[in-house]
């Protein structure tokens, strides 16, 4: 798996993007994270286990709730922590652009225990990979502000690649207990004549 994350630190200036209410002077850090992961099972199965709640639970880092509120609609809560700032993060979270067995958008969007508030967007895209595989691609656009922001660009990267990794890593320990096994072709046979006459090469080369 190989990251390709970049951080655009805006320290002061607050344009309303990231979310309505924040003031001029609150620190703020935006983030760019894309990757691609090859996930044990077909894509229909990879698609139901990244709609199910209960899988995503299991594997979102730091979750302690996810439940649907709304169709498409989730409320999520996790624990995350960024350098010395370990925080509750409560919030929504949406599907959008959703082409099903091909590909959604995760939108989200929170706050921290009076530590910042965030703001996370990701395009997932699922496509057949080899030996009934499935190759998955995503890019994350995330932003926070407040205290969290205040840390740094480079804790929150490391932060940032540390969940996704520790997410896949999770989800395919999950989706490999769940992929069906494949049945073992079985070998051919030998024609029976040919099995009789190298019986009988054996026999004589051992003087039987």
């Amino acid at each position: 798996m190989v990251h390709n994350l970049r951080s655009r630190p805006n320290p002061v200036v607050n344009s309303g993007l990231l979310h309505p209410g924040l003031h001029q002077g609150v620190a703020r850090e935006a983030m760019h994270l894309s990757s691609q992961e090859r996930l044990p099972v077909d894509r229909k199965l990879a698609w139901e286990s990244l709609n199910d709640t209960e899988m995503l639970k299991a594997c979102i880092p730091g979750c302690i709730s996810l439940g649907a509120s709304a169709p498409g609609e989730f409320q999520l809560a996790i624990l995350a922590g960024v350098g010395p700032i370990k925080a509750r993060f409560s919030g929504r979270m949406l599907l959008a652009d959703v082409n099903p067995a091909k590909a959604y958008t995760i939108r989200f969007q929170g706050e921290a225990d009076g530590a910042g508030r965030g703001k996370a967007s990701a395009r997932v895209r699922l496509e057949d990979g080899e030996d009934g595989t499935t190759m998955l691609h995503y890019t994350a656009e995330l932003q926070v502000s407040g205290k969290i922001a205040q840390v740094g660009s480079r804790p929150i990267t490391i932060a940032a690649q540390k969940m996704a990794s520790e997410f896949f890593a999770a989800l395919n320990r999950e989706l490999a207990a769940r992929a069906p096994t494949r049945p073992v072709k079985p070998q051919a046979a030998l024609p029976a004549g040919l099995l009789t006459r190298i019986t009988r090469l054996f026999k004589r080369g051992s003087g039987g």
